[in-house]
């Protein structure tokens, strides 16, 4: 498969994870706004509306320019990252990865320029986890996954690609 055909097929997959978050955070919107939480597993899990203006665990409350800029540049690392990728089927899960984590990132930073705050509505209650949302858990997703591929499925020398040294230029002495 072309690299063309790699980057069509990693932007319609986030288009549609993007479309995805969007649509649940509408649907919070619409339903659990000004309502109370609903309860989908007493004491564990629940429904819960909630208005974040600042990043994980609520920090950094309402630095929307921080945000925007982090995200941009958090994004302009995963494109040329993606585009580094070497060609084939081995590498699927790494794109992969770096569709999760694009798509996370837009979503959240859709909503930060839309309404300048994140639409959360997941919560464990049992754990007393911060809300979240889909956005979230793609972000989190691709974090674990990135972590599991490079400690136990790629062999070091296949990560060169991660290296932000040129690739087949002549090597120090």
């Amino acid at each position: 498969m072309t690299r063309q055909k790699y980057n069509l097929i990693g932007i319609l997959a986030a288009i549609v994870l993007i479309a995805l978050d969007q649509w649940t955070k509408h649907l919070a919107v619409l339903r659990l706004k000004g309502q109370s939480p609903i309860v989908l597993w007493d004491g564990v899990f629940e429904l819960h509306y909630l208005e974040n203006r600042g990043a994980a665990f609520g920090i950094l409350q309402g630095q929307k320019a921080v945000f925007l800029v982090c995200t941009l540049l958090i994004l302009i690392l995963i494109v040329f990252f993606y585009n580094r990728l070497p060609a084939g089927k081995r590498f699927f899960m790494m794109r992969l990865v770096a569709v999760f984590l694009a798509a996370g990132a837009v979503g959240n930073l859709i909503d930060r320029m839309r309404y300048s705050y994140v639409v959360d509505f997941l919560y464990f209650k049992l754990i007393d986890f911060p809300v979240f949302n889909v956005a979230d858990c793609y972000v989190t997703v691709g974090a674990v996954l990135l972590a599991v591929l490079i400690l136990f499925v790629y062999k070091e020398e296949e990560l060169g690609f991660l290296s932000l040294k040129r690739q087949g230029g002549k090597k120090d002495a």
